[in-house]
């Protein structure tokens, strides 16, 4: 299934962007689904539909999100319901522990006193990523697109299910499960009962649920779209937003431009915000094309509701501009703001996310297979005597980047974000004697321990 994953700075219109992407997609014939943890209701403002419906069924059966919704042809939108699937998460786990709650006394809870705790919408939105890969044969989707939470939170989020394992095997370690056919004579040994095995299996189906969620995450059909509104104040925010994906190996597919305010007007208020957003915009020129396309949408002058009036706004294909005007140059036909002439014949974008759906474009095909590892390693024995272990980091910076080695690991900090990474076989057996941010590559440099490093013969 093809994935893409809609982010960006706050306030930048993350969930008008995942709409116009669904929409995009649907009319070229893909079966999609619109999925958001948006609880405000504006996902249903912006496609004109109804409250969500829950899933009829016991809680423990049902799909994490609401029924879904046709608002157009191909196009289905749910919405992630976070305490329903709590709740019954929470119930289920009290009847695969029962035993020990026994043996600690505890009286177990009841689903309606239950309440989703601070946190748990990113493991339910996990939960529906996996989920949603998982649809029988013929019913399930084409092409899922999901509203995420803003950029850092998102990085975060991505970044859960492969810490949670890291977790469950230092301290649910193999050896120690083997350890679980001695519990009868540990039982009779201690006069009490022991926990249940069913405590052993959740600990194992949480293990695999997390490794198919990361799975989905690492292939390549995954992809991610950033949206900004440009600005000098959403610039650093996108920076720290593109090295954290780029930390855990997550693909930016576009960035959207998003709310681009009309150039060539005589009002010199509106003329300095629109000058300000247009140097914005070439810096995301510069910083991301042609790697990554740019792709620019216009300020509607009014909040978007329903799919309204199907003609498509001005579209821009995010490439280099060598055929077209800079994008500070004003365009012809650049939609106007405010009117306070409706009859002097400006033309205006249309309301509607139909407006937007053909400017912001459907996703590319990709295949659902796992992503190449982004990290090389450069032999440079023969000329340096050291191995160059090289790591894609666009956007970071030198004070937000630290390294630590740690045994068989390499602790990596890029400004708020975190990660562990395994060394190969090759660099486990080095030192490290040197590191480099260069052109937004991180090049760690590795010299072979003389202990520990295979002699010649």
């Amino acid at each position: 299934m093809r994935t893409v994953l809609v982010t960006g700075t706050g306030g930048a219109g993350r969930t008008t962007v995942a709409a116009a992407t669904a929409l995009a997609a649907a009319r070229e014939g893909q079966r999609t689904l619109l999925l958001t943890a948006d609880s405000d209701g504006t996902p249903e403002a912006l496609l004109g539909i109804g409250t969500p419906r829950s899933v009829p069924g016991r809680s423990a059966d049902r799909l994490p999100w609401s029924v879904p919704v046709e608002p157009a042809p191909g196009l289905w939108a749910a919405r992630v319901v976070t305490a329903e699937w709590f709740r019954g998460e929470l119930t289920a786990l009290q009847d695969r522990g029962h035993g020990l709650l026994d043996l600690l006394g505890a009286t177990p809870l009841d689903g309606e006193e239950l309440t989703a705790l601070p946190g748990v919408e990113a493991i339910a939105l996990l939960r529906a990523l996996r989920a949603a890969q998982t649809a029988p044969p013929g019913t399930g989707w084409d092409v899922l697109v999901v509203d995420m939470p803003p950029a850092p939170d998102t990085v975060a989020l991505l970044a859960l299910p492969e810490q949670l394992r890291r977790y469950l095997r230092r301290l649910l370690p193999a050896e120690r499960q083997a350890a679980r056919a001695l519990r009868p004579m540990l039982a009779q040994l201690a006069g009490v009962p022991m926990p249940a095995q069913k405590l052993y299996e959740t600990a194992e189906r949480w293990e695999r649920e997390l490794a198919a969620v990361q799975g989905v995450i690492e292939s390549e059909a995954t992809t991610v779209r950033l949206v900004v509104e440009p600005g000098p104040l959403a610039d650093r925010a996108l920076r720290t937003a593109r090295a954290g994906l780029a930390l855990h190996g997550c693909r930016v597919e576009a960035v959207i431009a998003n709310r681009l305010l009309p150039t060539g007007t005589s009002d010199p208020w509106l003329a300095a915000l629109s000058g300000q957003q247009q140097d914005a915009l070439k810096e995301l020129y510069e910083q991301w094309a042609p790697a990554v396309p740019v792709r620019e949408l216009p300020h509607l002058g009014r909040d978007p509701h329903g799919l309204g009036d199907p003609r498509p706004a001005e579209p821009h294909s995010g490439e280099p501009h060598s055929a077209e005007p800079h994008p500070g140059d004003p365009r012809p036909g650049d939609p106007h703001l405010g009117d306070p002439h409706p009859g002097d014949g400006a033309r205006r974008a249309p309301a509607g996310l139909a407006g937007l759906a053909g400017a912001v474009g459907a996703p590319g095909a990709r295949s659902d297979r796992p992503a190449p590892d982004p990290w090389t390693v450069e032999d440079r024995l023969a000329e340096d005597g050291v191995l160059l272990w090289r790591l894609p980091l666009p956007g970071a910076d030198r004070d937000g980047l630290s390294l630590v080695r740690r045994g068989d690991e390499l602790i990596v900090t890029v400004a708020p974000f975190h990660r562990v990474l395994p060394l190969p076989s090759a660099l486990r057996r080095c030192t490290v004697s040197g590191a480099g941010l260069r052109d937004g590559w991180l090049q760690v440099r590795f010299t072979p321990d003389p202990d520990l490093w295979p002699k010649r013969l």
